[in-house]
């Protein structure tokens, strides 16, 4: 199939077709006559796989592993449990970021006026160094 039927059935746009194709997370056969890529149904599994995977913030690098863990018949589920839990403390340092910034900005809000005044303990607070 083309690649814009590959994107469709895979919830994901062309361009990040085309994109995974040329890293070479999937690997289309190129049409000798036409020249252009030929997906299989197999590629669309991978790149549905892939898409999934990066809406859980996994990285490139991650899901060239994962994918590699996906295709390996051999592999142990210790490995992907492992990348997984690895993920899960990236995610629960970013949620603890953004809850300490949330907070920050909370107090900053709650301490401005918001009137007519030119006194702003938000902007006084973004501007120093």
């Amino acid at each position: 199939m083309n690649i814009g039927k590959a994107a469709k059935l895979s919830n994901l746009t062309v361009k990040a077709v085309r994109y995974y194709a040329n890293i070479g997370l999937v690997k289309p056969q190129q049409n000798i006559f036409s020249g252009y890529r030929e997906y299989t149904s197999e590629e669309v599994a991978k790149l549905k796989f892939i898409g999934k995977a990066r809406k859980f913030d996994f990285s490139i690098n991650e899901c060239k592993e994962l994918l590699s863990l996906y295709e390996d018949k051999n592999r142990t589920s210790k490995e992907v449990k492992k990348i997984t839990l690895e993920k899960i403390t990236q995610i629960d340092s970013k949620l603890k970021d953004l809850r300490d910034l949330r907070n920050e900005l909370s107090f900053l809000a709650s301490n401005c006026n918001g009137d007519d005044r030119p006194n702003c303990p938000i902007l006084e607070e973004l501007s120093k160094n």
